[in-house]
């Protein structure tokens, strides 16, 4: 996806910007500054390194005072709004880090998260003063702007995709979790988002502050229900037994995991493909009679690595509450093929029907090169 992504980054792109700069600020080169942009092998630069191409090249061509440069960007800056607008935010990580603009930054960052996003610019403040920085994202939690109070959340999340790694939120969330609290029944389905996937974060490395904070939270409003649910996502899909009991799953494990099923079957057609082939999955669980049951049907593939060993990997089938003897079947295509996130290799793939984490039934498909 980055690389489709960072074809907006275009010459024209980059020429009409520069012509907005040059509306607010005379003396901007607008030629000079596409041609230092495109330089030295700018087809080659994945998204966030144009981003960063960018903004450094600004520095160069705005004015040399920090607070000058900024107030050209502040010029201009709400007819910059979108994705492609990103390295706004990235200018103040680049030049906006010495102390004594500090609070310049972060007038910045607020301003400009709200055209685009400075989930991935604060990070380095973050990083830099952990204390200071959270004092802020606590401010930022109460903002009136919806986009501000994402911030607050999306920042300071362990685990952000594309952004740097926040370590000391790896080790101990402790001063994340003031600013969730703040969040977690705000009225945007955008900030409520942020949350949730910072909720998950954590859940990946303190599976127990996650739970306990679920405990805490669930029943106090519907909009922090939702958020409760989908922070823990990953616990769910690891069958943590106390989490699937907080959200009604029926229990599954050791003998009680049979008797929910009165029929479970796994086919999988062909049993040989060739990597980048597929396979039909057939599948057949009956809940058996009595009590409704809240079911989540999944299906395990344990990839074979390189090395010989496999890693599992779960497939949603269905995850719905089951009258008693109520059915879940159908088919599920499952394709062999090399992604950017996956290599396959030749070897003796097992394929497993789980119902609420625990394994039902049980096929396998041969792999073999193409």
């Amino acid at each position: 996806m980055a690389d489709a992504l960072k074809d907006v980054y275009q010459e024209t792109f980059v020429r009409e910007f520069g012509g907005k700069v040059q509306g607010a600020y005379a003396a901007f080169d607008v030629e000079a500054f596409t041609r230092a942009v495109l330089a030295d092998g700018w087809d080659e630069l994945a998204l966030k390194e144009r981003m960063r191409r960018i903004s450094t090249t600004l520095g160069r061509f705005l004015p040399e005072r920090y607070e000058e440069a900024l107030a050209v960007l502040f010029a201009i800056d709400e007819s910059c709004v979108g994705f492609p607008y990103l390295f706004f935010p990235d200018f103040v990580e680049v030049y906006g880090q010495k102390e004594a603009d500090w609070p310049l930054s972060m007038q910045a960052l607020e301003r400009f998260t709200a055209r685009s996003s400075a989930e991935f610019a604060v990070r380095v403040f973050l990083l830099r003063d952990p204390e200071r920085m959270m004092r802020q994202m606590t401010a930022w939690a109460q903002h009136e702007n919806e986009h501000v109070r994402r911030l607050s959340s999306e920042g300071c999340r362990p685990r952000l995709p594309w952004g740097q790694s926040l370590p000391m939120f790896k080790r101990d969330p402790a001063p994340v979790l003031p600013v969730l609290e703040l969040l977690k029944a705000d009225p945007s389905l955008y900030v409520r988002k942020s949350v949730a996937n910072n909720l998950n974060d954590i859940a990946k490395d303190h599976p127990a502050v996650v739970l306990e904070l679920a405990r805490r939270w669930k029943g106090s409003n519907p909009h922090t229900d939702w958020i409760v649910r989908h922070g823990c996502r990953t616990l769910i899909r690891k069958a943590d037994p106390e989490v699937l009991a907080l959200f009604g799953y029926a229990a599954a494990d050791g003998d009680t995991a049979q008797s929910l099923a009165a029929v479970a079957v796994l086919k999988a057609e062909p049993r040989e493909v060739k990597i980048g082939g597929s396979c039909e999955l057939h599948y057949d669980f009956r809940l058996r009679h009595g009590e409704p049951a809240r079911i989540r049907l999944e299906y395990a593939i344990d990839f074979v690595k390189a090395s010989g060993r496999t890693s599992r990997k779960l497939f949603l089938l269905s995850d719905k509450t089951l009258p008693g003897g109520g059915q879940i079947q159908g088919t599920r295509t499952h394709r062999w093929a090399d992604l950017t996130t996956r290599k396959h290799y030749p070897g003796i793939h097992k394929i497993s029907l789980c119902v609420n984490g625990v394994v039902v039934a049980e096929t396998g498909v041969a792999v073999e090169r193409g």
